[in-house]
């Protein structure tokens, strides 16, 4: 097969998640149901914990910014996924592509570090509740963020550029819903062998680092817990504690299972299944968890809709 200049490609075929006529209109319905329950719960929560004067405490600070990550790698995904499901040809413009790639890397990589921030938070809040504030502090928050986007920017361009500066073969039909960076291996001419390397070293890290950082901080929290005297104190730090380990379970797993993998077991069917899982339902089931289970949540919904109703009331 010639070798080609990606200069040569313009567009890509995304082949979307399934190719049988039957389940489009069905597939088209639940996934604009997810995307829109995921976009309101979402917007929601950043609304939420951000006008509330209750919530302003470093734990909804983590958890909006976990609801902005949410909303965005959604919604590199969600919208153009859905186009694909009512149109004949699945195509994304080269510039797109590439784009939709660099969004989705970057939100899902601070999503991972989001999450462990969260696990450290909830340890100091619970082992060392009288440091809290000054351990936990605006400054020391905003730097955990700050960082965790400047590195998820720089491992967003270094696999996107790795990608898009090497040689397509000119076949450029993407066997997956989106532009993930592992359908692209079978796209390229040249020897892939050093992007494999770099995406597995770049995952392991990712997943590896803030896997242990939440492990040592519940490891450190359950020992603390189990040493309380009070049942009621046991119940309500487990409590505190069980919808970031509920959201942890849901969002590590698909992860490890699509980018620890080596290569060569990729299966594109059952990588479009986690895919759809961890870029859409766990976007969607997030906001519902951190609501249900959390009364800080409900209790500040409910004064916001009185706040809304009297005002409404009034005009």
């Amino acid at each position: 097969m010639d070798k080609h200049n990606l200069t040569d490609l313009s567009e890509f075929i995304l082949m979307g998640i399934t190719d049988r006529p039957d389940l489009q209109a069905p597939l088209f319905g639940l996934f604009l149901i997810i995307y829109l329950i995921s976009v309101v719960g979402n917007s929601g929560i950043i609304i939420l914990t951000k006008i509330d004067s209750k919530l302003q405490t470093p734990m909804y600070f983590f958890l909006r910014h976990l609801a902005i990550t949410d909303l965005f790698y959604s919604t590199t995904v969600g919208p153009k996924m859905l186009v694909n499901f009512i149109v004949d040809l699945n195509t994304i413009s080269y510039c797109f592509c590439a784009t939709q790639l660099a969004f989705f890397i970057l939100f899902i990589t601070s999503e991972l570090f989001i999450l462990s921030a969260m696990s450290y938070d909830r340890y100091v809040a619970i082992c060392k509740p009288l440091l809290y504030t000054a351990i936990m502090s605006q400054r020391v928050c905003w730097m955990l963020v700050t960082v965790t986007y400047l590195y998820s920017t720089f491992v967003s361009l270094l696999i996107t550029i790795k990608i898009f500066n090497s040689s397509f073969c000119g076949y450029n039909v993407i066997n997956h819903f989106y532009c993930d960076a592992v359908p692209f291996l079978s796209l390229l001419c040249s020897n892939t062998h050093e992007l494999e390397l770099i995406l597995l070293v770049v995952a392991s890290i990712d997943i590896i680092s803030s896997l242990l950082i939440v492990l040592i901080s519940y490891l450190l929290l359950l020992i603390a817990i189990l040493r309380m005297n009070s049942a009621e104190g046991r119940y309500k730090a487990f409590s505190t504690c069980g919808s970031h380990l509920t959201v942890l379970g849901l969002f590590y797993g698909p992860s490890i299972f699509i980018y620890l993998q080596p290569m060569a077991g990729h299966s594109s069917d059952t990588d479009k299944v986690a895919s759809v899982f961890y870029t859409l339902v766990i976007p969607m089931l997030n906001p519902l968890i951190y609501s249900l289970r959390n009364k800080d949540v409900k209790y500040a919904l409910l004064r916001t809709w009185k706040k809304i109703s009297n005002i409404s009331s009034k005009a």
